[in-house]
């Protein structure tokens, strides 16, 4: 089901190759890995001024169901720091009220908060925290983000080991 919405997958610069790695799982027929890039829509150039590249941002945004946050300091620190391209899109984010899927890049199976910006932190934000795999990314996509809207939830949350091992992980 993933698949089928489009997803926002948000990240520090500095985590590129997290996020490019992705992309290679869902271009190989042999991983079970899909989702529909909401950065393919409303792209920037390198070139773009700041307010060009928030206005796309924004749009991408609107047109996304879900949003994959590839955790890291990295990604804490910009999303929090008010300034950043990700630190506006963690605020979209908060607007929209869109589900946050948050990937623990170190693969942590739990809820990190060193790796979720203080923003999200700060409103109690419902997110589900998951390991860098990607069958529990697609499981994430697949039930929590479908969901957000009629949970009742609030905070970080994470999934249980059972959960994991009935994934195979």
């Amino acid at each position: 089901m993933g698949y089928r919405n489009k997803t926002y997958v948000a990240f520090a610069s500095e985590d590129i190759s997290d996020y490019r790695m992705m992309e290679a799982w869902k271009a190989n027929e042999r991983i079970d890995f899909d989702f529909f890039n909401a950065h393919d829509l409303f792209i920037s150039r390198d070139t773009s001024k700041p307010e060009t590249i928030k206005k796309n941002l924004r749009e991408r945004l609107k047109n996304a169901k879900q949003v994959i946050l590839l955790g890291s300091e990295d990604g804490k620190r910009k999303g929090g720091d008010g300034d950043s391209f990700l630190a506006h899109e963690i605020e979209l984010i908060i607007e929209l009220n869109l589900p946050v899927i948050v990937v623990n890049l170190d693969q942590s199976r739990t809820v990190e908060k060193k790796y979720i910006p203080a923003p999200l932190l700060d409103v109690d934000y419902h997110t589900v925290s998951v390991s860098y795999q990607p069958k529990i990314i697609m499981h994430a996509l697949d039930n929590y983000a479908v969901t957000f809207a009629t949970s009742e939830k609030e905070g970080p949350h994470q999934y249980t080991a059972k959960i994991y091992s009935d994934l195979g992980l």
